[in-house]
């Protein structure tokens, strides 16, 4: 009996419609050609491309797998074409087809994503940088934000340390506020999601990132929003920019594809700390007891039989620093499905990452689901979602400021000291855990669900016009869960532990209504009208338990002493907004938007902000006086808008608020907590941007140009108030900051031939910070290292100038700035400051045939760092040796005529007390941030097993740095949620030099 395969029952179905429709005259005269169509760059089959005979209506679409079977005459035209890419002529002759389609750069420009809908590239008038999520294949970020470095111009993206999981900086030209937030808002499908984080623990410098929550591979676009026009339709929250991400969807008519892509790395440290050996350790002790006025009698290390520790050449070095870093792995899965009818299309993904912490033992995993689907109705009604759930877990430890860090505790304990007592067990000094014990015993776990949804549905009302209505959740549940056993300094005397969950839900609801049309062929008319209901609502609770029986029992209901609390709270906000544009002959266009917001954060009396904006581009290459120019494209832009910001003040900062729980006697009390300022409002930032964007050589070599002026009046500042008042502080509205900048973005197209492409983009940006006013200096960090003033910036540093060493005395010279002959308070001076002046990225992609390389470079240049390590480790003996030395500390003035920076040692005076500027050091760098190198394996080979795409590839990160600081990373902070606080070194951990290798496959 004879068996026919699928494809062969396509061809006689096709065979026997022909032979119906046509009498049998086709199958005489054609012949059935096959073949596949296939993304010229990624190799990846396109689903539904139209492959049609040329001067006839007769034609196809390629199926799942990009193939497609068509009766065609030998010698016949067939024209291939695909959405998104130039259309190719091809003429049967009998053989198997397998085409190749290039992306049509002009009609992918043609709409851009922005607030609340799309606009034409034409008629953009603001600054919208797009980045490619192909791009960002291979690197080994859970979190998207992680993978914007160096991709968009005026966007400052760092991560604050190596730790997996941990927080990111992001700045979008420049810091707009003090006590408000400064981080941008973050969109996905509509959806606003929370990206602060919800952890209730002190962990050092180190914070946790709830955008890690987000699988990167689900995404299919991320757009950047940075100028006022840009960002006012979102108002209260579109001071710091707009980050747009938008994630993976199916195809309708495009059947059912499976992709599955995986990847596993190893990481481990650039470089590690290093100390002095015991040896030098004990000569450094010595000298600074003899430079203190010690006789050689008393010396610390002398000979054991005369009372001393031991002679310095007797010393044995116990290295502890190696144990607390390792090899760390990393490890990806994602598999997901998609597809559509002709009514319906949808994407269904889930995601398994995990990857270990260079420094022992922290390790982020998590856990990731999501579903999109659309569904016609009719031919006027669309429903669907957009929805994802993930589950994260954190195993982590203190570090990056932290004297309970896992690297202090190896870092600062001095080498000559052994790590364990005579009877085995840990040995502890000073203030300092045992690392070992340390890395044995933490158990410290963060827990993270999340679900982000959204549900929706579209009515197109008439021709241009339609109504969508959307309903949203972020769900976001976060649990800290920690037992501290006997075994480590804050477990005595018999165990402690604590448990707390935070719980942060925002609701939202929003109606907009949209009218796009075209008039004639010179005109295009586009508004928008809307509303947003949205409430958001936090709870928080934290279990205490004290005094275990013993290490075996953990939970806290089997400890002796218990404590609890609980807070909650919520805030509401209501908006409507506008957007109206116009363009002409698709040549000159104008836009302007317009929100109003209210917020119960605010009095009645201020409750409402209003937020305009303004646009008009002109494309000038498109005149008649500039077609000799030698430009493809003349494009100028300008636009000016308000935006506001309340982020980062409490939920009542208005109002005045009575706390309970003050019990006297068992009875229970209230006190005054907050006092009233019911004429509180908005933060405001008025920005105003001009832009230039042109195009060469037929638009190989493009160029993007953008001048900014930011302005941000009315801060909300916890401003102190006289003690008498029974108050500490109130919020008020004083102060103001501005920012000016200049970004600059060139993209070229070195070669594009059949087999070989080599493109490359560099962006560059420069910010400049000032506090325009400020009524008193408000002083950040231990010791006030950074301060904020009126006529400064933030992120400056506030010490005492060292000018020299005098080769006399050894003693260090500070510039006396009053001078009245000693060195006091007053004379401390801002030095340095931890921005950079100049930020940007270099990337170059090159394909040739099925191979593809890309690398990133992304660099710093201006920027300070404030080296706590040296500060606290080149102390000159004034640490009483319960912390050892850095090798620096053996640079020291140790005779007369010694040219240094270093100070005698001494536990006396001001060599080694005093926050100086001798510990900031130049922290710009030059970092190749990535490097992936791929292959995708030709279709020929695949198509028997019934595979459409395979591309495997290997990639690094952080592969080389170039940089004068002496550090381990010059991209640190150890400020944790302190907003005003960057580039503090503080036993961080730094970011991980990684090489991965994975595949990408497709069915």
């Amino acid at each position: 009996m004879q068996t026919y395969t699928i494809s062969k029952l396509v061809r006689l179905l096709l065979s026997l419609g022909l032979l119906l429709a046509f009498g049998g005259s086709v199958l005489a005269q054609s012949t059935l050609t096959q073949g596949t169509v296939k993304d010229a760059k990624t190799g990846e089959p396109l689903i539904g491309a139209r492959v049609q005979i040329k001067g006839t209506d007769k034609g196809t679409v390629t199926g799942v797998d990009g193939s497609f079977n068509l009766p065609v005459e030998n010698g016949q035209t067939l024209i291939i074409s695909s959405l998104g890419y130039t259309l190719k002529e091809i003429k049967a002759e009998g053989q198997a087809l397998n085409v190749t389609l290039q992306e049509d750069t002009k009609a992918l420009e043609e709409v851009v994503v922005v607030g609340y809908g799309t606009q034409s590239q034409k008629a953009v008038s603001s600054a919208v940088t797009s980045v490619n999520p192909q791009e960002l294949k291979g690197i080994p970020a859970p979190s998207p934000d992680q993978l914007l470095q160096g991709k968009a111009s005026g966007v400052q993206i760092a991560a604050a340390s190596g730790t997996p999981g941990g927080g990111i900086f992001v700045r979008i030209r420049g810091n707009t506020s003090i006590n408000a937030s400064n981080e941008p808002l973050y969109v996905v499908d509509g959806v606003f999601i929370n990206n602060l984080s919800l952890s209730g623990l002190s962990l050092g410098g180190q914070t946790t990132n709830p955008l890690a929550d987000l699988n990167p591979a689900d995404i299919e676009s991320i757009e950047i929003l940075k100028d006022a026009n840009a960002t006012a339709i979102y108002g209260a929250r579109g001071a710091n920019g707009v980050v747009l991400i938008t994630t993976k969807r199916g195809k309708t008519n495009a059947g059912t594809r499976i992709n599955f892509q995986t990847y596993f790395g190893v990481a481990k440290a650039p470089k590690i700390y290093e100390t002095v050996n015991a040896q030098q350790e004990a000569e450094l002790i010595n000298e600074t007891h003899l430079n203190d006025g010690g006789s050689l009698s008393t010396l610390p290390f002398r000979p054991r039989s005369e009372g001393g520790l031991g002679l310095p050449e007797e010393q044995t070095t116990y290295s502890r620093i190696p144990d607390v870093f390792q090899t760390a792995t990393t490890q990806s899965y994602d598999l997901s499905a998609s597809g559509g009818g002709e009514s319906n299309r949808f994407f269904l993904g889930g995601g398994y990452f995990k990857q270990e912490g260079i420094v022992k033992p922290a390790e982020f995993e998590r856990f990731s689901g999501r579903f999109n689907y659309d569904h016609l109705v009719n031919k006027r009604l669309t429903i669907g979602t957009s929805t994802s759930i993930s589950y994260s877990k954190r195993n982590q430890s203190r570090n990056d400021d932290s004297a309970q860090g896992v690297i202090n505790s190896a870092l600062y304990v001095p080498t000559y000291l052994p790590v364990f007592n005579e009877d085995g067990s840990y040995a502890r000094h000073s203030i300092f855990d045992n690392h070992l014990a340390l890395i044995e015993n933490l158990n410290i776990q963060g827990e993270s669900s999340r679900l982000i949804s959204n549900l929706y549905g579209e009515y197109e009302i008439l021709d241009g016009l339609t109504l969508k209505s959307n309903w949203s959740i972020d769900y976001n549940a976060y649990a800290d869960k920690v037992y501290n056993n006997t075994q480590i300094s804050v477990g005595l005397p018999a165990g402690n532990a604590s448990r707390s969950e935070s719980k942060l839900v925002t609701l939202i609801n929003e109606q907009l209504l949209t009218y796009n049309k075209r008039l004639g062929n010179d005109h295009f008319l586009n508004v928008i009208l809307g509303n947003t209901v949205q409430q958001t609502k936090y709870n928080f609770l934290s279990l205490t338990g004290r005094n275990f029986p013993s290490d075996n029992f953990q939970e806290i209901a089997s400890s002796s002493l218990q404590t609890a609390s609980t807070n909650s709270s919520q805030n509401g906000l209501i908006s409507f907004f506008s957007r109206a544009g116009y363009t002409f002959k698709d040549r000159y266009s104008i836009d302007g938007s317009v929100r109003a917001d209210a917020s119960s954060r605010f009095g009645t009396s201020n409750r409402w902000g209003v937020f305009p904006s303004l646009g008009a581009s002109w494309i000038i290459s498109e005149e008649a006086f500039a077609q000799d120019l030698p430009f493809d494209l003349i494009k100028l832009r300008a636009n000016i808008g308000v935006t506001g910001n309340q982020n980062g003040i409490n939920d009542f900062a208005s109002l005045g608020l009575w706390r309970a729980g003050r019990n006297y006697e068992g009875l229970p009390g209230i006190s005054h907590q907050q006092l009233a300022n019911p004429d509180l409002k908005w933060e405001t930032t008025r920005q105003w941007n001009i832009g230039l964007d042109l195009g060469l050589l037929q638009n190989r070599l493009k160029v993007e140009a953008n001048y900014y002026n930011k302005y941000t009046k009315d801060l909300l500042l916890e401003v102190p108030v006289a003690s008498k008042t029974g108050f500490s502080s109130v919020f008020e509205n004083l102060g103001e900051i501005s920012n000016k900048g200049v970004e600059l973005n060139i993209s070229t197209t070195n070669i594009e031939r059949e087999d070989l492409t080599w493109t490359t983009s560099l962006n560059i940006a420069r910010n400049v910070n000032k506090i325009e006013k400020l009524p008193i200096p408000i002083n950040q960090h231990s010791r006030d290292w950074v301060r904020m003033e009126e006529g400064g910036s933030v992120y400056d540093f506030w010490v005492y100038k060292q000018l020299y060493v005098d080769p006399q005395t050894g003693d260090a010279v500070y510039d006396d700035v009053d001078q009245n002959g000693s060195i006091t308070v007053a004379d401390r001076q801002i030095v340095a400051n931890a921005a950079p002046d100049f930020f940007g990225g270099l990337n170059n992609t090159v394909r040739y045939k099925n191979f593809d390389l890309g690398a990133l470079i992304y660099g710093e240049y201006g920027n300070e760092i404030l080296n706590l390590n040296r500060y606290f480790m080149e102390h000159g003996g004034t640490r009483n040796g319960s912390i050892s030395y850095l090798p620096g500390q053996l640079n020291r003035w140790q005779q007369t005529g010694d040219m240094t920076d270093m100070p005698r040692l001494t536990k006396k005076g001001n060599n080694y007390t005093l926050p100086s500027s001798r510990f900031i050091e130049d922290g710009s760098f030059l970092r190749l941030r990535s490097v992936t190198l791929g292959y995708t394996v030709p279709s020929a080979a695949l198509s028997k097993y019934k595979i459409s795409s395979l591309r495997v590839y290997v990639s690094g990160t952080n592969l080389w740095t170039l940089t004068n600081y002496s550090g381990l990373d010059p991209e640190v902070n150890v400020a944790g949620n302190n907003q005003n606080v960057r580039g503090i070194d503080h036993a961080v951990v730094p970011q991980p030099r990684s090489f991965q290798a994975g595949l990408n496959v497709s069915f």
